[in-house]
């Protein structure tokens, strides 16, 4: 699946996207924006985009202006609404036509019809707009969301502290442990995260209260955009899996812990998660993705062997993904001061313990069927011992506070702290390519019941 689109020799004409750090030519990620309103104050309906640089280009012009080829016709028509689950719909082979035709398209040495397009004459044709004057929509209707518990590390250090005698239970290293979330407050990057109100109860205490939660948490996530959809009962084979899987983004599953520590025996999180997940706005394709593949890391001996249905060797060969994740916060203080944010962690996916197909394929196994636009969280993403991807692992739960370049100190997340998450796929020998950022800052909890 690598092709002439990941060539790290392609440039583009659109120069920004040159040595950009998130959208060069050879990422082109999917979205839906809406573009900055009309002269006449109207506001402009949100359409499908491919990032390039600092710019997007609009997929909908592309069309009316001939520009995309035949075969690239019915991805691309499945593109330019207002929502991308029919492109998500499109197959493999389908999407990946887009693809080849938009690269070709914006690569330096573009010729349509004999007509050579520069940056100022496709912004005058309504082809391309500056991503700073737009909005950047959810990029699909999400109809369900599933976050996995794959960060093996993530597991091990928090189950340390909830149950130092047996971190990990016994199904944990025989099958994807999910829950299911809620797909209805999942917001794009820069949404504001309300502190929520709970139930809690002190260890000491003899009853519970409802309060605004004390122990807000992020969650450094990979998010799976599924498509093609399945059917109801037709378990997908690993072996099939990867044509399902449609594109990445960057998650943080805001969480808050006391809420959790209460309510989470014995069905799981509810209300400690389902006040906000935060994504970013960009589907990285698969397809893009491709340079950056590899092997999944061999389980420790002693492990179990997965059930036969959860293994492939091709998807333990090439399964896995070299995407390196940071964390960054920011608080009030730091702002005022104008100290940048500063990065509080550092993580990369291959410490998964399950692979993406694994997650599909377990998920399905029951008869159950994913939908385009369904959204997969990875679980939390942790590096060994200094890339922790929780403050409550960063913390050890509250007991070691975490000092900031400023001097103050945090345990969780207190009013006016913002998470910055970016990612970065690299290999030798190509570009790399970015997901553009996941950010959210919190604010006070409203007013209570």
């Amino acid at each position: 699946m690598i092709d002439a689109t990941h060539d790290p020799q392609l440039s583009s004409w659109v120069a920004s996207a040159n040595g950009h750090a998130d959208f060069p030519i050879q990422n082109l990620p999917f979205g839906i924006f809406s573009p900055p309103a009309t002269d006449s104050g109207q506001e402009c309906q949100p359409r499908g985009g491919v990032a390039i640089g600092d710019s997007i280009l609009d997929i909908g012009e592309a069309l009316a202006r001939g520009l995309i080829t035949a075969e690239a016709q019915p991805a691309a028509n499945a593109a330019a609404g207002a929502t991308l689950n029919a492109w998500l719909e499109q197959g493999v082979e389908s999407r990946l036509a887009l693809r080849r035709c938009v690269s070709r398209l914006l690569s330096e040495a573009t010729s349509v019809g004999g007509e050579e397009f520069d940056r100022a004459a496709m912004q005058r044709a309504g082809l391309l707009y500056y991503a700073a004057d737009c909005t950047l929509q959810l990029p699909a209707h999400i109809g369900d969301y599933t976050d996995f518990y794959a960060g093996i590390n993530h597991a091990s250090t928090v189950g340390k502290i909830l149950r130092p005698d047996a971190p990990l239970l016994p199904n944990y290293k025989h099958l994807p442990i999910a829950y299911h979330g809620r797909a209805s407050s999942i917001r794009t990057s820069g949404t504001p995260v309300r502190r929520p109100w709970g139930q809690t109860k002190s260890p000491d205490a003899e009853n519970p209260t409802f309060s605004a939660s004390r122990r807000l948490d992020f969650e450094l996530e990979l998010g799976v955009w599924i498509g093609p959809s399945t059917n109801l009962g037709e378990p997908l084979p690993i072996a099939r899996a990867h044509q399902h899987i449609a594109g990445y983004c960057l998650l943080n599953d805001w969480s808050a812990r006391d809420i959790q520590a209460w309510e989470y025996q014995p069905l799981g999180p509810f209300l400690a998660k389902n006040f906000l997940t935060s994504i970013s706005p960009w589907i990285v394709t698969a397809q893009a993705l491709e340079p950056f593949r590899q092997a999944q890391a061999p389980r420790p001996a002693g492990d179990p062997q997965p059930l036969p249905y959860l293994w492939e060797d091709g998807d333990q060969a090439h399964g896995a993904l070299n995407i390196g994740l940071e964390v960054y916060l920011s608080t009030a203080g730091m702002r005022l001061k104008e100290l940048p944010a500063q990065r509080i962690s550092r993580s990369n996916s291959r410490y998964l313990y399950w692979t993406v197909a694994q997650m599909l394929t377990h998920h399905t196994s029951g008869g159950c069927n994913l939908r385009a636009g369904d959204l997969l969280g990875s679980g939390t993403i942790s590096a060994e011992s200094d890339g922790y991807g929780s403050l409550l692992e960063i913390s050890d739960g509250g007991k070691r506070p975490l000092t900031l370049s400023g001097g103050e100190q945090r345990t969780f997340l207190q009013d006016g702290d913002e998470i910055l998450i970016r990612a970065r796929a690299e290999r030798a020998g190509f570009v790399s390519i970015g997901f553009g950022e996941c950010r959210g800052i919190v604010v006070a909890a409203g007013a209570t019941l």
